[in-house]
């Protein structure tokens, strides 16, 4: 137990997160990873925060924030139970700002592989989000998310291919160092994000769709399309992010009511 509090204190000291945010994500990583499974009992708040050296009110806000993520359930005068691993869906600006956070795009127990880039002719919808004819040279990145359930979401960044002369690692395929490709444009270029919009939608399952989420064909399926502009300063469009969710998963969005 000490050299268990030892080694958090120790993480403690190099992570700048709230510490609500530090005792929730150590519990979604054994949740997500199958260490703590379905039906296991958290302990209880005053455990949680005698454990942590935290108040009891930081406590609870840890273990509200896994009830929102909907990785446990509370259980009237018994305590918090583990559902399991989350099935929810990120949307590019939510990735964007764990990336800020993290370094990394990936959620709880989640990893990317399949990793592709190159600079190709601009589809119509995507020439459209750019304001460019259809036809002309863009960059694609596209990479595949799955957690311990399989495919999270196939996730395309559409990016100006003027920045391939300045970053040529954006049309390698493989992922990225240093941060997401808007991370390594701001560092670069000094073009940072000041806005972005977020669409989300639903349709059935195209052909090109089920080919991307590794569904066979023929299957007939509802799908999440998420999609992410993000622009600089002048309105200029950085990148133009396209996610599909793999049938099953949800979205899953929480905010405080101010009265």
């Amino acid at each position: 137990m000490e050299q268990t509090k030892k080694g958090r204190d120790a993480m403690a000291r190099a992570d700048n997160r709230p510490p609500y945010e530090r005792i929730a994500a150590h519990y979604r990583d054994l949740i997500s990873s199958g260490s703590m499974a379905p039906g296991t009992m958290l302990p209880s708040i005053r455990a949680m925060a005698d454990e942590w050296g935290v108040s009891t009110p930081t406590a609870e806000r840890a273990m509200k924030l896994l009830r929102e993520e909907k990785l446990v359930r509370g259980i009237r005068g018994i305590g918090s139970e583990v559902l399991g691993p989350p099935v929810t869906l990120s949307s590019g600006s939510e990735r964007h700002d764990r990336s800020g956070r993290t370094n990394s795009t990936w959620g709880a127990g989640e990893q990317s592989s399949g990793h592709t880039a190159a600079i190709v002719p601009a589809p119509e919808a995507v020439a459209l989000a750019f304001d460019i004819d259809a036809g002309d040279d863009v960059i694609r990145r596209s990479r595949v998310y799955r957690d311990v359930h399989g495919i999270v979401s196939h996730s395309t960044s559409w990016i100006p291919a003027e920045f391939a002369l300045v970053l040529p690692e954006l049309v390698r395929s493989e992922r990225l160092n240093g941060g997401v490709s808007l991370d390594l444009i701001a560092n670069a270029t000094g073009r940072r994000v000041a806005r972005r919009i977020d669409e989300e939608s639903a349709r059935i399952a195209t052909f090109d769709d089920l080919e991307l989420l590794e569904l066979k064909r023929g299957t007939i399926a509802a799908i999440l399309v998420l999609s992410a502009k993000f622009l600089d300063a002048d309105g200029q469009l950085l990148e133009y992010g396209v996610d599909l969710g793999a049938p099953g998963r949800t979205r899953t969005t929480a905010s405080d009511v101010l009265r």
